[in-house]
């Protein structure tokens, strides 16, 4: 995964947070939480792996 491809997910997971700012909805809460962690974990999988492909 790219450094474009991480700042994007992280651009969209905070997206998410602010809409469940303002619907009040647990789903955007969740969602954008569970996208997060996966963008976190997919980003660090790939640094610790040596960036293989």
């Amino acid at each position: 995964m790219g450094p474009f491809a991480f700042f994007a997910g992280l651009l969209l997971g905070v997206m998410g947070m602010g809409k469940w700012q303002e619907t009040g909805s647990p789903f955007w809460l969740w969602g954008s939480v569970s996208f997060l962690v996966i963008v976190l974990v997919w980003g660090l999988a790939s640094v610790l792996g040596g960036g293989k492909k």
